[in-house]
């Protein structure tokens, strides 16, 4: 084998492919980027038996072949290659040469034919959505997502397809994430659950433009995102998801109005005293036109006020700041709303839309 293409080029996809490289694993296979050059494409796959990437790039082919490679290894050469052309030429033997510039590489390679395949699956079944769509739906959604291998099913998201609109959940059992989103078309109705490490490696991917478009295929087992020159394959989590409707609710007897940057700036503050083993709660007292906030740790106190628009009961509540602080910083509206019933009830985070809604549970501030 024999291609000519450009470093920087080459190094978008290899950065691409990287994210199905695994950490450790007893294959060494698995550790490599599988380069095949056929049919005037140049294509690049990783894969860790759970995820598999495949991504094309640019470039001449003067010989056929496949070669696989150490990932790391060969993706660090790459990056510190001059930005010019690079001829990448491999034997029978899988000795690989490297050319670049005045710099010559000489690697040993595996042979292409040991690489993981990636499953064969059905591509009729599909939904399209903007990259940007995509995108924010994972940012808004996947900081909630559990790293409990104990509970698999939580450990991804819920991505449920009725006809235009599509609903993503997430949750790890002290607080739940939904966005709602309406697509453009009327698809059959899904129900799946995908890996959240998948998620996390697609929003990386992902430059999320409005007017570019990913095309997801389900089938019984996987889910294929298709956008740009790139394919990603995850397996779907078997199981069924918690009913997290049923632990939605619109009641409240008390709601207050806010300004979201001034509320996360608080909770920002109030993180100062908190040392990394404490679970010290932010301290709220809701009334008439204004909240206050109180933290009380070894380390010090903080009390603020804040101006808010409050209807309903006067409330006293308290909460782990940083799971607050999660849900405003995916949050893009200026004001929002904050819907409560008791102190030992969850509190909901919603617009009128519902397009997000989120549910945070209290901490019993008697014990601290």
């Amino acid at each position: 084998m024999k291609i000519i293409c450009k470093q920087q080029e080459l190094l978008a996809a290899l950065n691409i492919s990287l994210k199905a490289v695994p950490g450790k694993t007893s294959m060494t296979v698995l550790e490599c980027v599988l380069i095949e050059a056929y049919d005037g494409k140049i294509k690049l796959s990783t894969s860790n038996m759970e995820l598999s990437i495949e991504t094309y790039v640019s470039g001449r082919i003067d010989s056929e072949g496949k070669i696989a490679l150490n990932a790391k290894m060969f993706s660090e050469i790459v990056r510190k290659l001059p930005d010019d052309m690079i001829v990448i030429e491999s034997d029978s033997n899988f000795t690989t040469l490297i050319f670049c510039g005045t710099a010559k590489f000489k690697i040993a390679g595996q042979s292409g034919e040991d690489f993981p395949s990636m499953p064969k699956t059905e591509k009729n079944d599909s939904v399209v959505l903007s990259q940007f769509t995509l995108k924010e739906v994972i940012r808004q959604t996947i900081f909630s997502v559990s790293d409990n291998e104990n509970n698999k099913v939580m450990t991804g998201e819920h991505f449920e397809i009725n006809e235009d609109r599509l609903t993503v959940t997430s949750l790890d059992g002290h607080r739940i994430s939904i966005r709602n989103v309406v697509l453009k078309e009327k698809y059959s109705n899904k129900d799946v659950i995908i890996p959240g490490k998948t998620l996390n490696e697609i929003t990386k991917i992902l430059d999320g433009d409005l007017e570019k478009e990913v095309t997801v295929f389900f089938d019984k087992n996987n889910v294929i995102f298709e956008f740009d020159e790139t394919v990603v394959l995850s397996r779907l989590i078997e199981g069924r998801y918690l009913n997290v409707k049923q632990m939605i609710s619109s009641d409240y007897d008390t709601k207050f109005k806010v300004n979201k940057k001034q509320f996360f700036d608080c909770f920002d503050r109030a993180t100062l005293l908190v040392r990394e083993s404490d679970r010290k709660p932010v301290i709220i007292g809701i009334y008439d036109g204004k909240i206050t906030l109180n933290m009380n740790t070894s380390l010090g106190t903080l009390d603020e006020e804040i101006e808010v628009e409050k209807d309903g009961k006067d409330l006293i509540i308290a909460f782990n700041p940083k799971f607050i602080m999660d849900v405003l910083r995916v949050i893009d509206d200026e004001e929002i709303t904050i819907y409560m019933t008791n102190a030992k009830s969850p509190c909901f985070i919603r617009d009128e839309e519902t397009s997000y809604n989120y549910l945070v549970l209290p901490v019993n501030f008697n014990n601290f």
